[in-house]
């Protein structure tokens, strides 16, 4: 099927003109039933609800027509789609996905009507002294938000339609009120996760953290050795404890990802950390770029080569068809290079890869990897500094308003940085690779290396001759 058709049946059920205007409308909060009402639609659609208002009962009676008609178009059946749906983070998602196809239409690629996910450096207190951290992290910024900020915060993410809420850092368990916090989004049906260097996490603090809703847990190893994790760490003794922490997490029952920045000091450790993953049976591990910024900023001649990331990339794809758990990138580049593998091996099926999700399209989906693939900074996630301050990345230190001061919602839609940020077609240089939609580079690395976020990663091999440059420079 061409990609021009695959897209053609989207417009031609849930995004034509007149289909976005009636999601448009529908996707307003209901006062009386305290919910986006598609969200409410779903859950009468799937028997979660019983009753709702009369516009949120009509916006089901139209929304079930949209997914019965959409489902079909996929061969997926009604009941099917009511099973999926009762989970309800898949509703919020496809609220979050029918309010984008309303407000910005079937494009190339995809943007939500809401940040599915929002990373919250909830404080930059921390414990360790990592080289490479993006937060520059170890005090509590003066102006860190109160507990009753946070919470109105999160009222304004669920009101939006957030899906999910990751909590970062510094180190989010050294803050006093944050499984209050966590539990006061789980409350109103997030999906909470928390990314944490593992220290902490004892039994009893994993049984914490179970108690407050919490789902997913990110650790940070960056290194299969003491040694090299300590270096990068900057404490002796944080890789036995992350390694406790990581196996009482996993005991507990959590979706557990080991994170690992990837530099030249690790390089050549990558598939021992996989094995180590394998070993301790995480459910993912997650390659992280280098993005020169915060402290990470006086260590970039520890950035990969474009050959080097090239081969670390084909890598992870063939270990992927071999290992049992998911290997992911936050280098799109990634896209592309599984696409150009798949070619040569003419599977039947497209491995898509995204820094969220390894998407496994078979048949007539296949060519929806221009819909989801690349950079997803301003399309399906942004963050929050510690005194709410928004940026479309952890990593892309521009601020683009206060989540206390400016409409939120408002600023998702119409704000100029994020706008810039969702078309492929101004990114210099890339916007001239046919791999654009799938990829498009880091942002976030062209921001740290050249103070654009609209210029070529340097981190890509056909972008070699950036990286050239920069070289040049660093000597």
């Amino acid at each position: 099927m061409e990609t021009s058709t695959t897209i053609g049946i989207l417009k031609s059920t849930i995004g034509n003109p007149v289909a976005r205007r009636i999601i448009k409308s529908l996707s307003k909060y209901c006062k009386k039933d305290k919910k986006n009402r598609i969200e409410i639609a779903i859950e009468l659609f799937t028997g979660k609800r019983d009753d709702a208002c009369l516009a949120c009962r009509t916006a089901e009676k139209i929304l079930r027509k949209f997914l019965i008609k959409g489902g079909e178009a996929f061969g997926v059946d009604e009941e099917t789609l009511r099973d999926r749906f009762r989970d309800s983070y898949w509703a919020k998602a496809l609220a979050s996905t029918l309010k984008g196809i309303a407000y910005f239409g079937v494009q190339r690629p995809f943007t939500a009507g809401a940040p599915y996910q929002i990373v919250w450096d909830v404080t930059y207190a921390c414990n360790l002294r990592c080289k490479h951290c993006y937060a520059n992290a170890g005090k509590p910024l003066p102006d860190e938000l109160n507990t009753e900020q946070a919470k109105k915060t999160i009222d304004i993410f669920d009101r939006a339609g957030v899906t999910i809420l990751a909590f970062s850092g510094g180190e989010p368990l050294v803050r006093p009120d944050f499984f209050e916090l966590a539990r006061y989004a789980a409350d109103k049906g997030m999906y909470v996760a928390v990314a944490t260097n593992g220290t902490l996490i004892t039994e009893q603090m994993a049984r914490k953290m179970k108690d407050a809703g919490i789902k997913f847990v990110q650790i940070s190893v960056d290194g299969a050795t003491p040694e090299t994790h300590d270096e990068f760490r900057g404490i002796p003794g944080a890789f036995e404890r992350t390694i406790k922490g990581i196996k009482n997490a996993v005991r507990e029952g959590f979706f557990v990802e080991i994170a690992t920045t990837v530099t030249k000091s690790n390089y050549n450790e990558i598939p021992a950390i996989i094995d180590l993953a394998e070993e301790l049976k995480v459910n993912w591990l997650m390659l992280y770029n280098f993005v020169p910024t915060g402290r990470g900023k006086f260590i970039i001649e520890n950035d990969l080569s474009p050959e080097e990331r090239e081969e670390l990339l084909k890598m992870i794809y063939y270990k992927n068809k071999e290992t049992n758990i998911e290997i992911l990138s936050t280098a799109p580049q990634l896209a592309r290079v599984a696409l150009e593998e798949e070619y040569k091996e003419k599977t039947g099926e497209i491995l898509m890869p995204t820094h969220f999700y390894n998407a496994h399209l078979p048949g007539k989906l296949a060519n929806l990897a221009e819909f989801i693939g690349g950079c997803g900074a301003g399309r399906f996630y942004m963050s929050m500094r510690p005194n709410g301050d928004l940026q479309p990345c952890v990593f892309l230190p521009v601020k683009i308003g206060n989540i206390l001061e400016d409409d939120f919602e408002e600023l998702w839609i119409h704000n100029k940085v994020l706008n810039e940020l969702r078309n492929k077609d101004l990114i210099k240089e890339c916007n001239k690779c046919p791999y654009r939609y799938h990829c498009g580079g880091c942002r976030a690395r062209a921001y740290g290396y050249f103070g654009d976020y609209l210029a070529p990663d340097p981190g890509c091999i056909i972008n070699r001759h950036s990286y050239e440059q920069l070289v040049t420079a660093w000597k």
